[in-house]
């Protein structure tokens, strides 16, 4: 008995151990609230907000450092992994089902939004004052968007990014008369932050000019392997930090609001539409998908995959889930095993459609709290922003909040309300996450639709072993993953 219960014991130890981040920020979530609760009854001056929430805004810039780095070199290393002549068809569909699905996942985050309008009207989480707005005509954002994707000075791009300016000149007629002329002139400016679709698109083209190169390039991916290795470390330290900076930004926001029952309500919308988003697509929009292009049952694959779907829910982990998807494709689904065992290590690489839902009924809704409105220009540019971003979600800590505080950043909108989201985690995480598994299995099983690969061709099986372990790397860190990839 007494065996039993060290055992016992020395699990728990470990279990804490395991979640101590995830644990020690739910405790900084609480904590913030309650004592900013406690704050806000002295009516805390702007200064004294400012050095509460001074802590937070560290934490945020800490982040904010090493995100533009670790996007370079995971888009270089994954784009440059993507040998399009070793797997041939097998690879162009899994990604073409991979951007679909991480597309539509942005398009049902952004119906979300539409349909509960979490946020609507701004709840004053912001201390910033408002400024003359240049709001930018639809045209304009559209070409602003094509002009970012080719960006002129690659240096330039990682602080900034073109964007039109109008400058209104008002003529009078006549000395005699009121009568007035605005004349708006139009010019090519820039705005601060990262220019991300330049800096992605720069990196896609360098990692396949990399991986064309072959022998020649394997010192220049290997370079970026290792930079990606260092920035992801650096980044992971820096995480350590998010139980403070959580529990200062959160005591800042409730210290400084008018109306704490709203900031509620909208948090319970917010929670309504991505939960309700993430339904629609589980249960209606990847089985479409699967039902049109492989005329299977849809829902005999979901109930195939019901172990995968329940470890990714407890463990918050799709890459822990790896060896029950693989055995449900082969075992119950009968998916030819070089199939699934690439496409499978792929997806876990490149697909965060659930994510993608996330993130942008994310930003749409922290846009919302800080009191303006987004116009359709502006939501069409974020959904561009995050299926392309979607694609090099960095695997560390918090790893979708991390991409939303770089969107907002890049779209000059202030992020501290993103330490919100932090409390809602536990839940939103899991739900998301049993989306991935859902569609690499969903990917698995629509690949070998369109991709039957002969028994006979040994030197493909050989060649898709090799693809899958191009990605160990990254798949075989379930220890970590369970933790961070949130």
């Amino acid at each position: 008995m007494t065996g039993t219960n060290h055992c016992c014991s020395g699990k728990f130890g470990r279990c804490l151990k395991r979640e101590a981040l995830l644990l020690t920020t739910l405790v900084a979530v609480g904590l913030g609230i309650g004592i900013g609760f406690a704050v806000r009854t002295s009516g805390p001056s702007a200064t004294a907000l400012m050095w509460i929430g001074l802590p937070g805004q560290l934490y945020l810039r800490a982040l904010r450092l090493m995100i533009v780095p670790l996007v370079i070199c995971s888009v270089i290393v994954g784009t440059a992994s993507l040998d399009a002549k070793q797997n041939g068809k097998i690879t162009i569909v899994s990604f073409i089902y991979i951007f679909v699905t991480n597309m539509i996942g942005t398009i049902l985050g952004i119906l979300g939004w539409l349909v509960f309008q979490p946020g609507k009207g701004g709840v004053g989480l912001t201390s910033n004052e408002k400024v003359e707005e240049n709001k930018i005509e639809t045209h304009d954002i559209f070409a602003d968007l094509i002009r970012n994707i080719f960006p002129s000075n690659l240096f330039e791009a990682t602080f900034q990014q073109d964007q039109t300016q109008y400058q209104k000149e008002i003529n009078t007629v006549s000395p005699d008369s009121n009568t007035t002329v605005v004349i708006i002139t139009k010019s090519l400016g820039k705005t601060g932050g990262a220019n991300l679709l330049g800096l992605i698109f720069v990196c896609i083209v360098v990692g396949i000019a990399a991986s064309a190169l072959k022998e020649k390039g394997k010192p220049f991916i290997l370079f970026f392997e290792s930079a990606a290795a260092i920035v992801t470390k650096v980044i992971r330290w820096f995480m350590w930090l998010t139980p403070t900076g959580v529990l200062s930004l959160i005591l800042a926001t409730f210290a400084s609001l008018d109306d704490v029952g709203a900031v509620f309500r909208e948090l319970s919308l917010f929670i309504g539409a991505v939960i309700v988003a993430l339904v629609v697509q589980q249960v209606i929009v990847l089985p479409l998908i699967l039902f049109l292009t492989t005329r299977n049952n849809p829902f005999v694959h979901l109930k195939n995959i019901g172990r995968p779907w329940i470890i990714a829910f407890s463990t918050a982990s799709s890459a822990i889930s790896i060896p029950e998807m693989i055995y449900s494709c082969e075992h119950l689904l009968k998916i030819d095993s070089r199939i699934t065992r690439f496409v499978i290590s792929f997806c876990v690489t490149l697909s965060a459609n659930g994510s993608a839902l996330f993130i942008a009924c994310s930003c749409l809704f922290i846009w919302n709290l800080t009191g303006e409105v987004p116009t359709g220009g502006d939501v069409i540019t974020l959904g561009l922003l995050v299926t392309v971003s979607s694609l090099a979600i960095p695997s560390v800590p918090s790893a979708s909040i991390v991409t939303i505080v770089m969107l907002l950043d890049s779209l000059s909108i202030p992020g501290e309300a993103t330490a919100l989201l932090f409390g809602l985690e536990f839940l939103l995480d899991r739900l998301r996450t049993t989306s991935s598994v859902s569609s690499n299995t969903m990917c698995a099983a629509v690949t070998a639709h369109f991709c039957q690969v002969p028994r006979n061709l040994s030197a493909n099986n050989t060649k898709m072993t090799n693809g899958g372990e191009k990605n160990e790397h990254i798949i075989h860190r379930p220890e970590e993953s369970s933790v961070v990839r949130l």
